[in-house]
């Protein structure tokens, strides 16, 4: 606060409120002008603190030139002069012992056409910023312009420059600045293959039935551990709450907060959510890789006149939606087997429940239903809830280079054979060997059938799968069929120990 003061006391606060002292009465003869020109930060604190909001408040919070405070005391002389038949008396007093210069700036033709797209002379120039009090000074192609003292809106360098040069064509006139067309080309777009890949991706997602998520990055290590993540966590040195004190290292344990905030809301839930994953690194910035997590719950259709007992979504029901989700990344060669258990993110699943996913022999992620000891931690109530995520900088590895084939002009010949293998042996062991025996030939093969009974044995389980044989240029005999699929065979029955069933 500034108080202007006399030998009496305080007769005002500085640039907000004048005092009983300052005020002007029907008995007033002498009267003392005092023009200033104060700090408008102070002035502004000032009058908020006091809550004193006034006409001179609010002029001098926003800035007035020193310059012009003499301007205004003999502005006030002459009204009094003319108005009261005042006597003013001979000389001012002026406490300013360093008077600031007025800024000068430099304009040139140049510029003026390079932000106007037009030519104006230099002499032109300084004439219209004559008219505006600018004192101007013409040499060659430029002009050096000082700034009045009242236009306290220009700035200095750069954007002082601009600032005078839109001065000049509001002088100038815009009607008289002609439309022009942009000439320039666009310039090469590089874009983004990581961020155009991820948006593939959650079209393919959503297409699917799944709303994307976005989480708060930030989270407590107690909230990570409900899927029995251990480990170092990186944090934060000033976090705004202890529930935001760390970075999440895993998006599973976010979605699955999701899946739990909606679980008494709605019937059938389906989440996805991408996005980064923060690993500690000792004495470096901690590695960011880019994740991918799902987690669904609920009914697998919602109730309806004609749907009486939907049933509850299951480890097939991810399980598809991953498999649409890898075929529409074009993934060959992939590969279902049991989850580790001991390891992440596989230790949150069920041990019976649960897969992990290869490509070409790379682990890609896993999935499963949610472990009784880890659901128990959430409020899920009795519904099972699968979840799995994904390492998507593997994921986009994995994908080939796109090809292109011509649409087969010569019929397929299909095929079904049903194996009787061991109740352990993966599913997708044996399509990998039938694949990999029948070559460019086996176009698609496909398990349309399990069976487990008395009729094979205890111990063993039945699969039956649909073979569709194809050549790119003939027919295939049936002799030919024939003598690739008991190639097929004996190759299962060699090396898995399969038997052809009856």
């Amino acid at each position: 606060n500034v108080l202007v003061c006399d030998e009496a006391g305080a007769l005002s606060i500085a640039g907000v409120m004048g005092g009983l002292e300052s005020e002007i009465t029907d008995q007033t003869k002498n009267v003392l002008l005092e023009g200033a020109a104060w700090n408008f930060i102070n002035i502004r604190r000032t009058a908020n603190h006091h809550n004193l909001p006034s006409e001179a408040s609010y002029r001098f919070s926003r800035g007035v030139h020193p310059a012009l405070a003499e301007a205004g005391v003999r502005r006030g002389l002459y009204w009094m002069q003319k108005w009261a038949n005042g006597m003013v008396a001979p000389d001012l007093v002026d406490n300013y012992p360093i008077p600031p210069k007025d800024p000068i700036l430099e304009v040139s033709e140049a510029d003026v056409k390079r932000l106007l797209g037009i030519e104006i002379s230099a002499e032109k120039i300084a004439e219209l910023l004559t008219r505006l009090e600018f004192k101007c000074q013409v040499e060659g192609t430029r002009v050096s312009a000082a700034t009045p003292p009242f236009r306290m809106d220009i700035g200095e360098g750069v954007v002082g420059v601009a600032d005078v040069i839109e001065e000049i064509a509001r002088m100038y006139g815009y009607d008289k600045i002609p439309e022009t067309r942009i000439g320039d080309s666009l310039p090469p777009q590089i874009g983004n293959p990581t961020y155009e890949w991820e948006e593939n991706l959650r079209d393919q997602l959503s297409t699917l039935g799944l709303q994307e998520t976005v989480n708060y990055r930030l989270t407590s290590p107690e909230a990570q551990e409900r899927i029995g993540l251990q480990g170092e966590f990186v944090k934060i040195a000033n976090p705004s709450t202890p529930e935001k004190r760390v970075l999440r290292r895993s998006l599973m344990a976010s979605i699955l907060e999701v899946i739990e905030k909606n679980a008494r809301l709605r019937d059938s839930l389906a989440f996805f959510e991408i996005g980064p994953v923060f690993l500690p690194n000792k004495g470096e910035l901690p590695d960011e890789p880019h994740k991918l997590a799902m987690a669904m719950m609920g009914r697998r259709q919602p109730p309806a006149w004609d749907t009486i007992d939907s049933t509850v979504m299951d480890f097939y029901d991810m399980k598809g939606a991953i498999e649409s989700l890898l075929a529409g990344l074009g993934l060959k060669d992939v590969v279902y087997t049991p989850a580790d258990t001991s390891t992440q993110p596989g230790a949150a699943f069920h041990p019976g429940k649960s897969a992990e996913v290869t490509v070409n022999g790379k682990v890609m992620g896993a999935f499963g239903e949610l472990h009784p000891v880890a659901a128990a931690k959430y409020e899920f109530g009795d519904t099972p809830v699968l979840a799995a995520e994904f390492d998507l900088e593997a994921l986009r590895a994995a994908q080939p280079a796109y090809e292109i084939t011509p649409v087969p002009a010569f019929p397929p010949m299909l095929e079904d054979i049903a194996l009787i293998v061991d109740e352990s042996l993966p599913a997708a062991q044996i399509e990998a060997l039938i694949r990999q025996t029948g070559g460019k030939m086996l176009t698609e093969v496909r398990l349309f059938d399990v069976y487990r009974g008395e009729q094979i044995g205890e111990g063993k389980k039945s699969l039956a799968y649909a073979l569709t044989y194809q050549a790119p240029d003939r027919t295939l005999t049936d002799k030919e069929a024939a003598k690739l699929r008991q190639k097929i065979v004996r190759r299962l029955e060699h090396e898995l120990g399969a038997e052809l069933r009856g």
